[in-house]
């Protein structure tokens, strides 16, 4: 089987966000640079012939499951909670053009890694794990999922 090792891609977009019922300046429509950290736990592929022989998993592939579920739909997009009054701003915003992404949760940094984690664990092929997630709202904070403490 080989030995464990652990992947890590990292990713760069830009996303608007509002906390509806905040007490604090982030009730306000504004955006963030995220950077987020993606690892996959698995063995190397031993298989000589195999034309990834020697890899976990190719970070191309990592890199096209992660552009497609997260980066695509989230950079430039402004997310709200349409289970809160701001699906009236999200009408609104989005009939003037701009890009919205409706969830059904706060969209705070710790609930957006969880939406993250179940759309990446989901699409990675089934010989291998997500391991953890880092999402970097700024420079200083950031929130972390890891598979081990679900």
């Amino acid at each position: 089987m080989g030995k464990t090792i652990r992947i890590t891609k990292e990713f760069k977009f830009e996303t608007g966000h509002a906390l509806y019922g905040y007490d604090g300046l982030c009730k306000n429509v504004h955006g963030h640079s995220y950077k987020l950290s993606v690892t996959v736990i698995g063995h190397p592929i031993q298989d000589q012939s195999h034309v990834k022989y020697g890899m976990v998993m190719d970070f191309s592939d990592l890199k096209k499951i992660v552009n497609t579920l997260v980066v695509k739909p989230f950079d430039h997009a402004t997310v709200l909670n349409v289970d809160s009054p701001h699906k009236d701003l999200a009408d609104s915003m989005e009939k003037r053009g701009h890009k919205i992404l409706r969830v059904n949760y706060q969209p705070t940094s710790e609930m957006m890694v969880i939406d993250f984690a179940e759309k990446i664990s989901a699409a990675l092929p089934s010989h291998l794990q997500l391991h953890h997630l880092i999402l970097r709202e700024t420079e200083t904070c950031y929130a972390e999922w890891y598979a081990s403490d679900q």
